[in-house]
Formats: C-alpha cells, sequence, structure tokens
C-alpha cells in the first residue's frame, strides 16, 4: 500500500519542489510507492475547503510531510503547525526550512524598517502605507527555520538540495528507517582543489577579479579558493552540494562555495570558524565586504542574524 506524502511550500521559491522533480528515473521507482494527498504546487488542494466554505484548516493526514520554505508570517506558522499534527514524520526540505534561508537575511532589520525600506523609500516604488487588510498575514518578528516552530524530524539541506538526497532519504523511509542525515563533513573534505595552507596575504579578493585556473586542467590542478584570496565557505559548509558525485557544485564551476548547505554541525557557528579559517591563511576576514551578511548568507535563522543593538552616542 503506497506511502501518504504531503508536501507544503512556506516562505519558498520552488526550487526544492522542482529539486522533487529532478530525482528522475529514482522518481519513477519511488512514484508506486507514494500517495501524494497534498502538494499545492501541483495538486488544487484548498485550505479551507474547494470553495472556501470551511473555517477549520484541512490538510490531510499523511505519513510523511515534506516542507520547504521558512517562516515568515502567522499564515506559514499556522501551515507549518497544521502540518506537523498531521503528518507522523516532518522532512524540511531546503536551506530556507533548514536555516531560513536567503529570506532570513531580513532578520538583520527590524520589521519596521523593512517595511519603510519596501514601501517608502525603495527606488522602483510610488510611496505607499503598509499593507494593512484581514486577508494579509501578519509577520512574525523573523524569519525563522522551520525547526524553530514545529519538531523536525529530518533535514536536507541546500538552495536547492540535490536530488540525491530526496530520493535517498525518502528510500531510507520506505525502508523502514525513521533517521536520515548528511555525514557531517565540510565542503572542503570532498574539495580536490591544491592547497598550501598559506595565501598571499592583505585583503579579501572581490569577484572584480578572475580566479586563477586552467580550463584546460582538473580541479586537482588548481590552487585553493581562500589561498587565492577569495572568500569561499567551504571551510563552514556541510558537503553534499554535489549529492553522491561528492566534487562541490560551485568548485566545479571555478567559483567559491557560497554556504548553501548550512552549517556542518548543529551548534557551530560559521561565521566565527571562518574568520578562523581566513586568518589561518594569512588573509583579514575584517575586509570581508557586509561580512555578517555574507557568511550567514543562507542561516539567519535561528538566531544567526537579527539587528544589530544602536551604538551609543558619541
Amino acid at each position: 500500500m503506497p506511502v501518504k506524502v504531503a508536501e507544503e511550500w512556506l516562505n519558498a521559491c520552488s526550487g526544492c519542489e522542482i529539486s522533487i522533480l529532478n530525482t528522475g528515473e529514482a522518481l519513477l521507482d519511488l512514484l508506486p510507492h507514494l500517495d501524494f494527498v497534498h502538494i499545492p504546487v501541483l495538486i488544487d488542494h484548498k485550505y479551507f475547503g474547494q470553495t472556501g466554505d470551511k473555517t477549520v484548516m484541512e490538510i490531510p493526514e499523511a505519513v510523511v510531510g515534506i516542507v520547504s520554505g521558512g517562516v515568515r508570517n502567522e499564515e506559514h506558522k499556522h501551515v507549518a503547525e497544521e502540518m506537523r499534527q498531521k503528518v507522523k514524520i516532518l522532512i524540511a526540505l531546503g536551506s530556507c526550512a533548514a536555516y531560513g534561508g536567503i529570506p532570513a537575511q531580513a532578520n538583520m532589520w527590524k520589521n519596521d524598517e523593512v517595511f519603510d525600506k519596501v514601501f517608502r523609500h525603495c527606488a522602483s516604488t510610488e510611496p505607499s502605507p503598509n499593507p494593512e487588510h484581514p486577508n494579509v498575514p501578519k509577520w512574525t518578528n523573523s524569519c525563522q527555520a522551520l525547526d524553530e516552530v514545529v519538531k523536525v524530524d529530518i533535514t536536507i539541506p541546500g538552495c536547492p538540495p540535490h536530488p540525491d538526497w530526496i530520493a535517498d532519504a525518502i528510500g531510507a523511509l520506505l525502508a523502514g528507517k525513521t533517521a536520515w542525515a548528511l555525514p557531517e563533513r565540510s565542503v572542503c573534505d570532498t574539495c580536490p582543489v591544491i592547497r598550501e595552507k598559506k595565501s598571499g596575504g592583505g585583503p579579501i579578493k572581490r569577484a572584480f577579479t578572475n580566479i586563477d585556473f586552467d580550463p584546460e586542467q582538473g580541479l586537482d590542478k588548481m590552487r585553493c579558493i581562500n589561498e587565492q584570496g577569495f572568500l569561499c565557505l567551504g571551510p563552514v559548509t556541510l558537503a553534499g552540494c554535489a549529492g553522491k558525485e561528492g566534487v562541490p557544485r560551485c568548485v566545479q564551476a571555478r567559483t567559491p562555495c557560497r554556504g548553501c548547505f548550512g552549517p556542518i554541525r548543529k551548534g557551530a557557528r560559521p561565521m566565527v570558524d571562518m574568520m578562523g579559517a581566513l586568518t589561518s591563511v594569512g588573509l583579514d576576514p575584517k575586509t570581508v565586504v557586509d561580512r555578517r551578511a555574507i557568511m550567514n548568507r543562507y542561516i539567519g535563522g535561528h538566531g544567526f542574524l537579527a539587528p544589530l543593538p544602536a551604538r551609543p552616542a558619541r
């Protein structure tokens, strides 16, 4: 008998759902064993009845729940709580659900400051009041990861998550396993570049300058991107972006790791650890432009990003 699955997207872009489809042939093997009873990106299933006549949110009960996107408003929070009640195993899919993702960069400002910028001080917007209507969900105090609101059983990180891991995690559940996680390895652990544990020193280079590499040669002939003086978040980022192939996707394209798979382990402090990694090869982390945002690019939930207290007047 197929396992019932409910899927939801909250503060998300649909990239995670596209990754589900991109599992390709593996998905064809899994589909006969799955029964998607709720997936708004593909199925027109209304929360309050198909004609809107119900007063209580209705998400069908399922064995497995998959949620992409973080929690940015009260509607997201309500849906997340309802999903948690209706499913036995809840999967946080993608870095927005896992860590807050790119939208959690807004956590560096108070909500009022964000609204003021967007609705009154944006060059492309006519100044207007904040949207106030009963049908417009209120923002939560911050953009949160899913596990800050409800209990999460399995986390599949990435922006987007690799299809290999989606198939692997679902396959594990179908096999009767109730836990799944990627190994606690860094991107550097899977990166084949040459490391000399030193750089030329000085400030961090910005992307106006090309990384030095020979397109005719493999990555094993290219010097470590950090050691070339560029910011690569590989030392503090969980490995897995390339799926079971191993070699990091960004590095395959000869670009630095952006940190999309989040911290290597729960409780890690990537910004602190990254500043140490840069210092160890002779680079000055203080020269990273907007380093608080850049070093926490995908992980603004869990308190990694928050408004800074006002500095006392001199």
